[in-house]
This record gives structure tokens, C-alpha cells and sequence, in this order.
């Protein structure tokens, strides 16, 4: 194999990739990254065989053929390379050494056949559905951040993808909980995925697919069977195995009777919020939020670190109320939120809040109140 790329085509490509490959593995062929020269392109594959990731990317081809080679270590070559060099990478099967130049930079690295490298071994996708990248971006998004990291809950551990009839409607739903606070999100079901199973997609497969959301346009198609799930975003494939287990029935803890009905400006409540939550307890991050008609009081009474309180203007239509939240949770929500105005609907002291912008019916949070 030897072809000549470009050093920023052949970074972002590897950025991509690399990142699903552990760091210690007890299998040294899955520490690196398959390279195969074809006409005209580069296709890097990586994977810890419960998550592969391929993408193909344009090079100058004179010699076709493949090769492996450590991916952190290829990585980081690369990124300390000068931007805009063009980088050469060539593999002598009879000697098994890969070597990479670039201007006055030269490197031998040692590298493993590429028919020992392995894959995760695909079964059928019986079936798949077209959404835009915005649509996928905005699904994954707004949930990944209730998903839980607790080993003993590893069903809880990834985003619950699947259908749902309301009324006379048909979403397409994604919900994570960490039983602490839920978030759901939901856009009309695409063509394709009505029938599909409902599957628990893992934490790792969701950084990847979003990351290379971030930067991308354009359709996504998404495959599934009761196993695995493929992404196709452009240039990049992901597949991955799904968790083995069942989501609980979340909607049990969505409240329905929440009657009052708070109104408030998302951007001045988080920030008060942050700046009371600095004297706030360190494990807890607990504070107390106090409504009444017309205001809304964020305060904290820290013995060790003292108190706090600020008020922001608020129209809230029920009566008087102390609720206790943890501080973090009421940020990564209002982070997700895009709508300017944030709409609270509570019930007591006791009961979960559903917390939702003004604006945007598609997503839903539900924040579990604290003893403070």
C-alpha cells in the first residue's frame, strides 16, 4: 500500500475513528486501526467489536492495499504534524512495517496483518428509516445527558429508541433516565420505522454518532434489527451492538395532575442558579427554589459555606411553593433547552416537575425534587 493525503483530510478521519479503540485491550490487533488504498480513497475502520466505525476519505492511491497500525499512537503522529503537509503513508507486507512522512518527518512503526484484524460481524437490518442529521443531532442531544452510569442499571446506561402512538400520532421517541431525572424528545415517525423494535442504544455509541453530527448535513439513515444499529452519516458508518435488557415504563413517572404552572426567563434562572449553587454543598449541589405569583426565589443556606439568595421575575398561577432541586440537574436542562422561556408544571413539594421550553412541545424533562 502507498498514497499521499492530506494531513487535516487524513486528521479529521482519524479523529472520527479512533476514539472507539480502548486504550488497553488484552487483543492487540483491536488497538489498531485498519488503512485500505483504493481507487482514489482511504478507508479507516476501527473498532472494540461492540462499536465499529468506518469512514472513507479522498488520497492520492498509487499502490492499493491495507494494512494496521496503532491507532492512538497513528493519531497523535499526525495531529503534532504541520498543517497543510501532505502525509505519505506506505506498508511493506514482506518486511510488516509501516512508514509515514511528511516533510522532514519520518516514521517506522510496526504493524499487524490486516487479515487478523477483526469486526464486528453483522447480522440483517430488517429495518431502516431516513431523518436529517438536525433530527437526529436534536433526538440524541437533548437526552444523552440523563442517561445513568451505574453498572448495576446497565439498561439504563444508553438512549430507549422507539415508536409511540399519542392520540392519533405516531413519534418517533428517545428517553433517558438515570432515576434521578428523565428527558424524552420525540419528532414525527419517518417512513420506514413503523415496526421497528424498541432498543436501548449504549453510551459509547452515542458520543460517537454525536460527535460527527456536529459538523454534518444532510440525511442520516438509521438500520436496525433486535442487536444492532448502523448509522449511516455520509462518509462515516457506525455500528453497534445494543444493550441486552429492558427500559423500565418510564411514562409511570411522567405526572399527569401537575396543575400549577410556572413561567420564567431560561437564561436568568440558570444563571442565578449557577451563581447560588457556588455556596451550595459539594455532594448534594441541593437548592431551594421558592415561587409565589409574581417572582421566583433561588437560595442556599450552607452552614460551612454560608447563604445565598437571588429573585428573578416569574408569572406562575398556583400557590405558594419551597421546592428542592439539585443544582446540576436544573442546568443540564436548561442547557438542552432551546426556547427562551422555561415552563415549569408542578404539583407539591413532593412531586416530580416537568420541565419544558415554552416553545418546544418535542422534548420533555422530569426533575425528581430534594429534601433541602
Amino acid at each position: 500500500m502507498k498514497l499521499t493525503i492530506e494531513k487535516s483530510t487524513l486528521l479529521k478521519a482519524l479523529g472520527h475513528v479512533q476514539t472507539v479503540v480502548e486504550r488497553r485491550t488484552v487483543t492487540p490487533i483491536l488497538a489498531n486501526v485498519l488503512l485500505e488504498g483504493t481507487d482514489g480513497k482511504l478507508k479507516l475502520t476501527a473498532t472494540d467489536l461492540d462499536i465499529s466505525i468506518q469512514e472513507e476519505t479522498s488520497a492520492k492511491v498509487q499502490q492499493k492495499g491495507s494494512a494496521t497500525v496503532s491507532a492512538h499512537t497513528f493519531y497523535d503522529i499526525v495531529r503534532k504534524l504541520p498543517d497543510g503537509s501532505d502525509v505519505e503513508l506506505s506498508h511493506d507486507a514482506s518486511s510488516g512495517q509501516f512508514q509515514l512522512s511528511a516533510g522532514r518527518s519520518n516514521f517506522t512503526l510496526p504493524s499487524l496483518p490486516a487479515e487478523d484484524f477483526s469486526n464486528i460481524k453483522t447480522s440483517d437490518f430488517p429495518h431502516s428509516f431516513v431523518v436529517t442529521s438536525e433530527e437526529l443531532r436534536h433526538l440524541l442531544a437533548s437526552t444523552r445527558f440523563a442517561m445513568s452510569t451505574e453498572e448495576a442499571r446497565y439498561y439504563l446506561n444508553g438512549i430507549y429508541l422507539h415508536t409511540k402512538k399519542v392520540d392519533n400520532d405516531i413519534f418517533l421517541r428517545t428517553v433517558a433516565t438515570d432515576g434521578h431525572r428523565l428527558a424524552m424528545s420525540e419528532i414525527p415517525e419517518p417512513d420506514g420505522a413503523d415496526g421497528m423494535p424498541d432498543v436501548i442504544i449504549p453510551r459509547k455509541t452515542i458520543a460517537e454518532a454525536t460527535k460527527v453530527l456536529e459538523n454534518m448535513e444532510g440525511n442520516v439513515k438509521v438500520s436496525l434489527s433486535h442487536t444492532q444499529i448502523a448509522f449511516n452519516l455520509g462518509a462515516v458508518q457506525i455500528t453497534s451492538r445494543l444493550i441486552d435488557g429492558a427500559f423500565p415504563d418510564y411514562e409511570k413517572v411522567i405526572p399527569y395532575d401537575n396543575q400549577s404552572v410556572l413561567t420564567i426567563s431560561r437564561k436568568s434562572f440558570a444563571e442565578a442558579v449557577d451563581r447560588i449553587a457556588t455556596i451550595s454543598s459539594d455532594k448534594t449541589r441541593s437548592i431551594k427554589i421558592t415561587i409565589e405569583s409574581n417572582k421566583v426565589q433561588v437560595s442556599v443556606s450552607n452552614s460551612d459555606q454560608g447563604s445565598g439568595a437571588e429573585e428573578i421575575e416569574a408569572t406562575y398561577d398556583g400557590k405558594r411553593l419551597s421546592i428542592g432541586f439539585n443544582a446540576r440537574y436544573v442546568l443540564d436542562i436548561c442547557q438542552q433547552v432551546e426556547s427562551d422561556t422555561l415552563k415549569f408544571l408542578l404539583a407539591d413539594e413532593t412531586a416530580p416537575a416537568i420541565i419544558r421550553g415554552l416553545e418546544d412541545e418535542g422534548s420533555l424533562y422530569v426533575l425528581m425534587p430534594m429534601r433541602v
